[in-house]
């Protein structure tokens, strides 16, 4: 499928609506305003056209990029690319899907500390949200790396740009989800932060009270395991 079948494909999912919406919550034009819906099902027909995915990317439209992070192969992520990628990003939407799409690869690990640390907003964000979304890799992260990045989020959080504190809240939880012993780790250390304040604009986002967002989700594992096991004895 060429670009240009796809990007016109894209240009009449669009809604003014949608542009409004994304519109507050940081992305910028060019952009069509596809819903996330139509994206999936866009995502669903070009899944796996690897090189597709680097030209919508390369297209610099908000919702080409959304597709793009969709459909690459994060086996084929290279540093070269996953650094070409986080320097074009400019709001948080499309720094977590790059993140999203480097989680997966073999380089989350290298890009997520090359990026954790930058004075960028958007490198910084998407290198928190790397680690969030990968903590429970333990080819990636072993529990001695999470203990000492707990330690360093409950130094640092306050202090860091708007977007990275978010990203690091949400660490705190992920990390929190991976063991029992990571867990208490996660609660003590959440508990010692205290309220993390993000401003998410003119948007109904809230970044979550990680001790009850890890609670929650734990209750909600117990439970569900619960009825399989209720299931399973049927």
């Amino acid at each position: 499928m060429s670009l240009r079948t796809v990007m016109a494909d894209l240009k009449r999912a669009g809604t003014a609506q949608n542009r409004k919406i994304y519109a507050r919550h940081g992305a910028r034009e060019p952009m069509f305003g596809v819903s996330y819906g139509d994206l999936n099902t866009f995502a669903k027909t070009y899944r796996g056209q690897h090189e597709l995915g680097l030209e919508l990317f390369a297209s610099g439209n908000h919702d080409a990029r959304q597709l793009a992070a969709k459909i690459v192969d994060p086996r084929l992520v290279t540093d070269e690319l996953a650094d070409e990628w986080v320097h074009a990003v400019d709001c948080y939407i499309t720094a977590e899907a790059v993140a999203g799409v480097v989680s997966n690869a073999p380089v989350a690990r290298s890009r997520s500390d090359a990026w954790r640390d930058r004075p960028s907003e958007w490198i910084a964000s998407a290198g928190w949200a790397v680690l969030a979304f990968s903590a429970d890799d333990e080819s990636a992260w072993s529990t001695s790396d999470l203990q000492l990045l707990l330690e360093q989020i409950e130094a640092e959080i306050h202090d860091r740009p708007n977007r990275v504190r978010h990203e690091m809240n949400m660490a705190v939880i992920t990390i929190g989800l991976r063991s029992p012993g990571l867990r208490r780790n996660a609660i003590a250390t959440a508990k010692r932060i205290g309220p993390v304040v993000v401003d998410h604009g003119e948007t109904n986002c809230k970044t979550p009270d990680a001790v009850g967002y890890i609670q929650k989700a734990v209750a909600h594992r117990a439970a569900k395991a619960a009825r399989h096991a209720a299931n399973t004895q049927r």
